[in-house]
């Protein structure tokens, strides 16, 4: 992804953030789009596995 698209995300992410925000509430929201955007790619690459496989693996029912 080019880096003006990126510059852009920023902006509008910035823009939708209430005025009384924090850095950490700015922080927390790039994290949470980035672990969403790097879920995304994992799943589109076939890099996932079945929730009853891992919750197996782990004992959880």
């Amino acid at each position: 992804m080019p880096n003006t698209a990126i510059k852009e995300e920023a902006r509008i992410l910035v823009d939708k953030l209430p005025n009384n925000s924090s850095w950490d509430d700015l922080m927390h929201e790039i994290y949470v789009r980035q672990s969403i955007e790097k879920g995304s790619a994992d799943s589109k690459a076939a890099r996932t596995k079945e929730v009853k496989k891992v919750r197996k693996q782990f004992g959880l029912s």
